[in-house]
Formats: structure tokens, sequence, C-alpha cells
């Protein structure tokens, strides 16, 4: 199902359908990125600057972390910033000897870096959907 806004950045129009993004970054600023489907072009909004698309991309948030949440988002905290992220828009993930999983944004150049120890939670989180998903366990 899509979930398609419209919305004017950086003197352009753009229609976007949200379903498609692999992540969105939320700053402890209220800013939050995402980057537009097969692009590495960052959409980086703030609720003084665009009030009106701040305010629906936290609703379209809110409705899939709702139905959605359990199976395949997570929640990570990384580099003082809070990443909700699709799992099912990601295409590879790298485990090494020491345990951590990284993983890269889709439609950005941002690698995640995830220690079990750090981050257990989301860890885990990611462990099992690879298991579940690709039938393959990681160390």
């Amino acid at each position: 199902m899509a979930y398609w806004i419209k919305f004017s950045y950086d003197r352009r129009e753009y229609i976007v359908d949200l379903d498609r993004i692999t992540g969105f970054v939320y700053e402890p600023n209220a800013r939050i990125t995402f980057w537009l489907p097969n692009s590495a072009y960052p959409i980086v909004i703030n609720p003084q600057a665009h009030p009106e698309l701040h305010r629906n991309v936290l609703t379209y948030i809110q409705h899939v972390t709702e139905i959605a949440f359990e199976e395949y988002w997570v929640n990570i905290d990384y580099e003082n910033k809070q990443f909700l992220i699709n799992l099912k828009k990601i295409g590879a993930f790298s485990c090494e000897q020491n345990g951590r999983i990284t993983f890269w944004l889709s439609d950005s150049t941002v690698p995640i870096v995830i220690h079990p120890v750090s981050n257990a939670e989301a860890y885990e989180k990611i462990q099992n959907y690879i298991k579940q998903f690709t039938g393959i366990v990681l160390p």
C-alpha cells in the first residue's frame, strides 16, 4: 500500500511514497532526515521550516509503528540520533567476528553498525529478522 505525500523542498515540488523510504532519522532538536527513494538525496526537515511536512512524516511514522513495528521496523539509537529503519528495505548485512552487524540504508551512503553489547535490543531484533526472512543464522 502506498503512502504518497506532496511537499515543497529546496525550491522543488516532490511527490514521494513514504512506504518506499528505508529509514528515518530523528534528532533531539526534532529534525527528521530521510532519503528519497532510489537516490542518496537527503530531505532534512524541522517543525519550524516545514511544519506541515514534519507533521505528515510524524503521522506516517506513528502509522507504521502501530501496524507493523514488531515485524520488520527497528528503532536504533545511533550516533546520538534515533533511527527508525524498515528492515525489509535493507539488501545486505555484514557480520564481523566480534559480532558487530553492519548494514547500509539503501537510499543513502550511511552505514549502520550495531554492536551486540551497546545496542542489544536492536541487535537481537536484526538477528531475528535475518533468521526469519532469510533462513540464515548469523554467528
